[in-house]
């Protein structure tokens, strides 16, 4: 601080906050933290900032903004090296929300084939002007787990289940910061039993369960009536869903729930809705995921800290097959 040497515990706790949802568990971020403050706000005796709060606001600040466009930075850096595309390509071919600069009768033929279990033709190679600059193309899924496609740079394995976590997490993040997260009716209200404890949870937690998108009333003593689940996991298995949250209330108060815990919350609701191993995805089903990764902030990591796809470059692979001695 002010170019002095400082530990200060409340700042060190406000950097691990901004950690939390990026960084596995068993792990902690190394740093340096360069603070330049009006002399005349800082305690001389302990070098510390008098308004701690406004200091810690502006350090959480800094850190989730940057941990958040580390991955769009990257992305930058790798399209300014990618070749660019063809200034004769007639029109951009759009695949879920990244435009793509290449011949639509590539992937045309490609989709369709695919789409239809035949055995697809090849698809555009990851070095070719216009491919998508960070995750390239999937060329095949690895036991119902994993993702591998091919980009500029060699191969790129995904774990699906973490990509997709993180996707709607951050999905459920923004739509709980815009106000609260949109509901979807169900067209037949879906009874389901209840502990007495989660029946009783339920009641005491109406306006937070309607805040998360649920709508839930009382059926009996022991049944609970789901009117309404979050629109951006309507496919999902409700029951479950709702018991994981109603649990997480429970324990912690649905206040401090929505406040103090929102992040686990969400993600609790978010590893709920992603894909599960063992699920095939098609080939465009897959494409899809990679263009939301791209688009997605944080996207190198689940909710969990856990990587979501590696980088293995052609260097790699050839060191693993000795070619070239």
């Amino acid at each position: 601080m002010n170019g002095r040497f400082v530990r200060d515990k409340v700042v060190a706790h406000a950097i691990r906050e901004a950690y939390a949802d990026v960084l596995h568990h068993d792990r902690h971020p190394a740093y340096v933290l360069f603070l330049d403050v009006d002399p005349r706000l800082v305690d001389v005796n302990v070098h510390r900032q008098r308004d701690q709060v406004h200091l810690i606001q502006k350090v959480r600040f800094v850190f989730h903004f940057c941990l958040a466009r580390a991955g769009h930075a990257a992305r930058r850096r790798a399209a300014d090296a990618a070749p660019a595309p063809s200034p004769a390509t007639p029109f951009a071919f759009a695949q879920g929300s990244l435009a793509v600069a290449q011949e639509p009768s590539r992937y045309e033929a490609f989709f369709a084939a695919a789409t239809a279990g035949e055995r697809a033709a090849p698809p555009p190679r990851g070095d070719e002007p216009g491919a998508p600059p960070m995750l390239g193309y999937a060329l095949a899924q690895l036991h119902g787990v994993y993702v591998l496609a091919q980009n500029a740079a060699g191969l790129v394995l995904v774990d699906m289940h973490a990509a997709h976590e993180r996707i709607v997490y951050e999905r459920l993040k923004g739509a709980l910061d815009a106000s609260r997260l949109p509901s979807q009716p169900l067209l037949v209200p879906l009874a389901m039993p209840a502990t007495a404890e989660e029946a009783e949870e339920a009641g005491r937690s109406a306006e937070a369960l309607a805040s998360l998108g649920f709508e839930v009333g009382a059926a009996g003593p022991r049944e609970l009536v789901v009117r309404a689940v979050p629109a951006l996991l309507a496919d999902l298995d409700a029951p479950a869903l709702l018991r994981s949250v109603l649990a997480e209330m429970r324990e912690f108060g649905a206040s401090r729930a929505l406040v103090e815990r929102r992040n686990e919350l969400l993600s609790t609701m978010a590893c709920h809705a992603a894909v599960r191993a063992n699920r095939s995805l098609s080939v465009p089903e897959m494409n899809a995921l990679l263009r939301e990764m791209e688009e997605t902030e944080r996207a190198g990591s689940c909710n969990h800290g856990r990587p979501t796809w590696v980088q293995f470059s052609m260097a790699d692979l050839d060191r693993l097959f000795l070619r070239g001695r």
